[in-house]
């Protein structure tokens, strides 16, 4: 034993073998994470060979997408992880990467959304939190509205005007069905807006609305049987077909639970939204309506706190009141609020389509 003691720690014979237990510390524990633990880099693939597009339609998660702006170059794409749950929605500028060959069966990836320059926003009623786009970067807002059967209805134009505006979309009132009401005072309830009026019924030329869609994408909304479906056929006589190539999704279906964008002949793009059930302005406040007209935007600083900007006799120091030259265009935008306040079904757009 003796010959041993100058050796650290015991030893144990296994056989013929002398063993030594072996004497570990801090470096020579490896611990592996948990999967749902393990660090994870920042760092995002920087797809540097991704090609820009506009999505055209949507439709159980997958995008119809339009590379460059061509309808002749459609391609079908998926959202890349790193995107996680970022919605992309009609009319979002995107970078694609993967097969952008457009063959059938085949599949790029959406790996980058660019900011939205406006944005047409919806809830599905006045008390509802939780917004819908309805499409992205859009120039102007189609509000079309039948002159007759049914008849038309100022809450619904003026709610959508209100969310127009804070969208930053320019609304146009296109009215059809002109021949069963060719006299008809309608239109002159937004004479005080700078409201861009068309006609477009069925016996109307197309020339002057054409004038206004050209290379511009335009949103058109409106509620069953004011004719929206017969003009968006007469702008796209091919637009059975073409909603079919545009989407290469879902069979080239077009419920009326989506959007899609719909090329025109020469230049510039319509999307046709789906029927209006209710048009729910809830994220909107009545500072956002009056932000979006210059020329009275500053003089609400001057309102007291908590001012709705309706006048007397629910707010009696309302700055706009003291606005001289503008009494007309202040009573017409005040009447844009009061739509937006009314709780009447009629003015929240409730209709199907």
């Amino acid at each position: 034993m003796g010959e041993h003691a100058g050796r650290s720690g015991p030893r144990r014979r296994a056989g013929s073998r002398t063993l030594r237990r072996r004497e570990y510390d801090e470096s020579d524990v490896r611990v592996r994470p948990g999967k749902g633990s393990r660090p994870r880099t920042k760092t995002r693939p920087q797809h540097l060979d991704a090609e820009a597009a506009m999505v055209v339609s949507v439709d159980r998660g997958r995008w119809g997408c339009v590379l460059d702006g061509d309808p002749e170059r459609g391609v079908v794409a998926m959202r890349a992880r790193e995107l996680g749950r970022t919605p992309i929605v009609v009319g979002d500028q995107v970078d694609l990467v993967g097969d952008l060959s457009g063959k059938p069966d085949t599949l790029a990836r959406i790996v980058r959304v660019s900011e939205r320059r406006t944005v047409l926003r919806r809830t599905a009623d006045d008390t509802d939190p939780f917004e819908r786009v309805v499409v992205a970067n859009a120039e102007q807002l189609f509000i079309v509205v039948a002159l007759a059967d049914p008849p038309p209805r100022t809450g619904f134009v003026e709610r959508a005007m209100v969310a127009a505006y804070v969208g930053g979309l320019q609304p146009i009132l296109c009215l059809t069905k002109h021949d069963l009401a060719a006299d008809s005072e309608f239109a002159s309830a937004f004479e005080d807006l700078d409201l861009t009026i068309v006609y477009a019924g069925i016996e109307d030329p197309l020339e002057p609305v054409l004038e206004l869609l050209d290379d511009k994408l335009t949103a058109f909304i409106g509620h069953s049987g004011v004719g929206k479906s017969t003009l968006v056929n007469r702008l796209v006589p091919d637009a059975e077909r073409a909603v079919g190539e545009v989407s290469g999704v879902g069979k080239g279906r077009h419920t009326s639970t989506q959007s899609v964008a719909l090329p025109l002949p020469d230049d510039g793009w319509v999307v046709d939204t789906p029927g209006v059930r209710s048009f729910g302005l809830a994220h909107i406040t009545p500072d956002d309506v009056i932000a979006a007209f210059s020329d009275l935007a500053d003089a609400i600083e001057d309102c007291p706190r908590g001012c709705t900007h309706l006048g007397p006799p629910a707010d009696p120091e309302c700055a706009l009141d003291l606005l001289e030259g503008k009494e007309q265009r202040v009573a017409a935008i005040r009447r844009l609020l009061t739509a937006l306040n009314s709780n009447d079904p009629w003015f929240r757009g409730n209709s199907e389509s």
